[in-house]
């Protein structure tokens, strides 16, 4: 069998991948549907504006103001630095972590260990949002992740990880379709390359970011499934020498 090939159990995490694309996309930019996903929007929003703030430090660059809003999303603006590398940097970036949750989808110690990132990455953006709703929902999101680990021996976790990491994999769909639909505040990073080079208009490079992000999706679906043939129960076995449940 070639290493790439989906054994039995792994075949559903790929159907769950694309059924998740459809729904993210859904609740992103449905009314009122918007309001429920909005802890995981933060967290996706507020890791895509962390990418840009680490390199425009790395970059010599100084950040003037940050702004992560589930409804006008993300800015982070700079003075100096490297323009074309700071503003990559937020859908490569994203683009990479979703991947890292995603392979956490095939495999439940993975999933174990990329909880906790998670779990911080929700509190987080509370830092700068004080409305009070968002912190509910938030405490829920946090309220099922401590849940999950109790649930099938953890099994849970590992669709809790895909749903994220979906949804920070695909980020410049997202990102353009609150460009399209809702006319936010904060404008796509799409739309900004194309104000850096303003002979390449914005839906082209919103194509070529989509066509990245999808070719860098597959490569970890097919690393996950490479690296992680195991039934349910192996990955109960191993998991179970992790902080037990």
């Amino acid at each position: 069998m070639s290493p790439v090939a989906p054994t039995h159990d792994q075949v559903p995490v790929l159907y769950v991948i694309v059924v998740y694309a459809v729904v993210i996309f859904a609740f992103w930019n449905m009314p009122g549907a918007r309001l429920v996903i909005t802890p995981l929007k933060l967290f996706t929003i507020g890791w895509h504006e962390l990418c840009h703030i680490s390199l425009a430090i790395l970059t010599g660059g100084s950040v003037m103001k940050v702004c992560i809003d589930p409804d006008m999303g993300g800015a982070t603006i700079v003075s100096g630095g490297h323009p074309p590398t700071i503003l990559a940097a937020g859908y490569v970036g994203s683009t990479i972590f979703g991947g890292l949750f995603i392979m956490a989808g095939f495999d439940t110690l993975v999933s174990k260990i990329m909880s906790f990132v998670l779990g911080v990455g929700l509190i987080a953006p509370l830092a700068l949002i004080r409305n009070k709703l968002t912190i509910l929902l938030t405490a829920i999101y946090e309220g099922l992740l401590i849940g999950f680990w109790f649930i099938d021996h953890a099994q849970a976790l590992r669709w809790y990880c895909l749903f994220v990491g979906v949804m920070n994999a695909l980020y410049v769909i997202w990102d353009i379709a609150d460009d399209k639909y809702f006319r936010k505040a904060n404008d796509s990073d799409a739309t900004q390359w194309s104000l850096l080079y303003p002979r390449i208009q914005a839906h082209v490079w919103a194509t070529l970011w989509i066509l990245f992000e999808i070719a860098v999706l597959t490569g970890f679906v097919l690393l996950g499934i490479a690296a992680f043939k195991r039934t349910p129960q192996e990955m109960y076995e191993e998991a179970s020498h992790f902080l037990p449940t």
